[in-house]
């Protein structure tokens, strides 16, 4: 072989030894960020299995603060009701004017033939207003 032939074989020979260096630190590089991946992902792993192993308490206490909520609900219910049966229920003076010169008596209910009857010498608009007053206090349905 000539000897430009042997230069350019040697040329060519020192281009691969350098890209072959290049390969093998990206090679490197690569199988660093391979192994920080691998350790993150087994972070991960460990954090969800620490998680499941604590679920069983997690849900005792989400079950136990539900229970609570449901016994303050109740609770609110029944005291709700009871406010609305102690609630006082007035009429303004004019229904009970009204009512006591019927004969009926207040506080007590009152069945339909009877106050349309007592009611049958006002108007419309002071029926309907009665009939609202009486039903806001709980004497007609």
């Amino acid at each position: 072989m000539n000897e430009e032939m042997m230069q350019q074989l040697t040329a060519t020979a020192e281009r691969l030894a350098t890209a072959a260096e290049s390969l093998d630190r990206v090679l490197g590089r690569l199988d660093a960020q391979q192994e920080a991946l691998n350790a993150k992902v087994d972070r991960i792993v460990a954090s969800v299995d620490e998680q499941e192993g604590a679920e069983p308490a997690e849900s005792e206490a989400t079950r136990q603060l539900q229970e609570r909520v449901a016994e303050l609900e109740k609770s609110n219910n029944d005291l709700r009701a009871q406010a609305a049966r102690m609630a006082r229920k007035t009429l303004p003076p004019m229904v009970s004017a009204i009512l006591a010169k019927s004969g009926a008596e207040t506080g007590e209910k009152l069945e339909k033939g009877v106050l349309d009857k007592t009611l049958q010498s006002l108007s419309v608009e002071q029926r309907i207003a009665v009939k609202a007053e009486l039903a806001r206090a709980g004497m007609i349905e």
